[in-house]
């Protein structure tokens, strides 16, 4: 059976896994009776309720006597890490691209990697049947980025398709037939080469992808490069440098049919596939028969550029709601999911209190920190924390960010004075039709943590804006933290509904009535710049004189609940996120008001 492998590739939301979906049903992966919920690919609890891919995930169809490998890969640029591995699995990509939002910066990341490999992208113009849609104009855009970005004569000479993923068809031309995703299928197996077949060659794969299973243990995933592998077969591992890490037997061989991993007996070079039996085999490794001596080679990822302090919670009310509470705990965890994940870094910090644990950005690590709290973990995480480097003169460089930014006109100035403040540098300003504006701007990405929240504030929800790493350049200075101070707690108990409702004069609360508290808490925001210390336990004073007026119910306002990623921006560096599987608190550093006072004091001092 001749073979086609390719990867789907966009930026996020622009309709990769629902195209799956219908790729999937319309080559009968499906039984006719079979009940398959939407957007099947996204498996993970995570991946369903924000409605985003995290994870890369393999898939194979059947069209006309070829089978065809599909791999799904994540949008959102701080899972970067997995496009730019399974890219070296594949023959060929296939572009989404929206036909309102146009190319956008991952869009431009994802497209540069390929290129980068030299695959031939198809590119589909998806959502042509938007209200909004100017399906011509962005395809304009796509190849003035095909030439941006050093595309060869024969990338640029791309073959375009006009589709909808939604409703399950595709078309050579816009006005063309509306059928069904044939012109696709036919697309791929015409334009996709097949992959190099070296039959004769010994075994080796080059492992992308890594899992752990209950049963089988390790599951390494990868293209079979040259050769046969057999399950019960002998092989080894080479890591980069061509050095042996294990020896082992194949003990499970899975291949991917439809939306099931299927063991077989065999498979040949060109094929996906998933091998069990290893022990210390990981990502970027070679798996290969016992005669091989030279690995295959891995592209370096892209580093990191942010971090938090993962450490254990310390908090008067630790482990009350976790079940995993040690350092030792979650030290093993971190490890073992940077082995799988290999844009994440972890290291112990000099204290031994904590871990550092770097990634691509606040995405990236909010969905590590949520996972992780839902297996029962308790953790005190800090303010994220841009990594930074010197050049070989000793200068600081930092972090630059890609900001595009699409928002109504009305309030193009608002957002461009706010970027200002935040060191951001505006590249581009035109008009996008429909009464909005596109602006990019290239931006510290210290500048814009926190910013999210703020943005969406200033433009009354209808602002969109997408970032993507740009490059490391000079220092650009001191950028305006958090104006407002904080509530803080100076007593442990239940909140009193009297005390809380005293507070609001002082600026709006995070919490309710019956909450439990803790000295050193943060229960809301000051409306000044000061951080202000409160006592929530505070009860009305019961005597028998009667006030003038007649009695009222205490009457709260509703309190501002924040999500763990806002949680994570809001915290200056004096603070802390205490997370459980049941509450996200804010806290200070130093639970003791005296103690923050003396810290307070030496810091003036210096």
């Amino acid at each position: 059976m001749e073979l086609r492998n390719i990867a789907i590739i966009a930026h996020v939301d622009h309709g990769k896994t629902t195209l799956v979906d219908n790729l999937l049903k319309q080559s009968g992966a499906f039984r006719d009776n079979q009940v398959v919920e939407e957007r099947a690919m996204d498996s993970n609890d995570l991946e369903r309720e924000r409605g985003i891919t995290i994870l890369a995930k393999c898939t194979s169809v059947e069209w006309k006597g070829s089978r065809i490998n599909i791999v799904d890969t994540p949008g959102h640029a701080d899972f970067g890490g997995e496009v730019e591995r399974i890219l070296r699995m594949v023959d060929g990509v296939v572009l989404l691209v929206d036909a309102a939002e146009g190319a956008l910066p991952q869009t431009k990341f994802v497209l540069t990697k390929a290129l980068a490999l030299g695959l031939e992208p198809i590119v589909v113009v998806n959502k042509v049947d938007r209200s909004d849609a100017r399906p011509h104009e962005v395809h304009d855009e796509v190849f003035d980025l095909f030439v941006a970005l050093g595309a060869s004569d024969k990338q640029l000479d791309f073959p375009t398709l006009f589709a909808s993923g939604r409703d399950g068809w595709a078309a050579t031309e816009l006005e063309g037939e509306r059928t069904d995703l044939a012109p696709l299928f036919e697309c791929v197996l015409g334009h996709v080469p097949p992959p190099p077949v070296i039959k004769d060659a010994p075994f080796s794969m080059l492992a992308t992808t890594l899992e752990a299973d209950p049963y089988l243990g390790r599951i390494l995933t990868g293209r079979v490069e040259g050769g046969t592998v057999r399950a019960n077969m002998s092989i080894k591992v080479l890591n980069r440098e061509g050095t042996l890490v294990e020896q082992g037997r194949v003990s499970k061989l899975l291949a991917f049919r439809g939306l099931d991993r299927v063991p077989v007996d065999e498979a040949e070079a060109g094929d996906i596939v998933a091998l069990a039996g290893l022990t210390k085999a990981t990502v970027a490794d070679t798996l290969c028969d016992l005669s091989v001596e030279i690995p295959i080679q891995a592209d370096p990822v892209d580093p990191p550029t942010l971090s938090m302090l993962f450490s254990p919670n310390n908090s008067p009310l630790a482990g009350r709601e976790g079940s995993k509470v040690t350092s030792r705990v979650i030290r093993d965890r971190l490890y073992r999911e940077a082995e799988g994940n290999v844009a994440l870094r972890v290291a112990e910090t000099s204290d031994g209190l904590g871990f550092e644990v770097s990634g691509r950005g606040e995405l990236q690590l909010g969905v590590l920190i949520e996972t992780l709290r839902r297996e029962g973990f308790e953790l005190s995480i800090s303010r994220p924390r841009v990594i930074m480097r010197t050049d070989e003169k000793g200068a600081r460089l930092e972090p630059i960010e890609e900001v595009q930014i699409d928002v109504d006109d009305e309030f193009s100035g608002t957002v461009v004075e706010k970027m200002a403040q935040r060191k951001g540098e505006m590249t581009d300003m035109r008009p996008s039709g429909a009464g909005k504006t596109r602006i990019t701007f290239l931006a510290p990405a210290r500048g814009l943590i926190g910013y999210h929240g703020e943005f969406l504030t200033d433009t009354r929800g209808t602002g969109i804006m997408h970032r993507i790493f740009h490059s490391y350049g000079p220092h650009r200075g001191p950028v305006e933290s958090r104006r407002h101070g904080v509530l803080v707690s100076l007593s442990d108990g239940d909140a009193i509904a009297y005390a809380l409702w005293n507070l609001e004069n002082r600026g709006f609360l995070f919490i309710d009535a019956g909450t439990k508290v803790y000295k050193g808490m943060i229960l809301g925001e000051h409306s000044r710049g000061n951080d202000l210390d409160v006592n929530p336990l505070k009860g009305k004073q019961l005597t028998n004189i009667r006030a003038s007026g007649t009695d009222e119910a205490v009457k709260l306002t509703t309190p501002r609940k924040m999500s763990l990623e806002e949680a994570l921006t809001y915290i200056n560096d004096d603070e802390l996120v205490e997370v459980t599987p049941k509450n996200i608190r804010l806290r200070k550093r130093l639970l003791d008001p005296n103690d923050r006072k003396k810290d307070q004091r030496l810091k003036e001092a210096s």
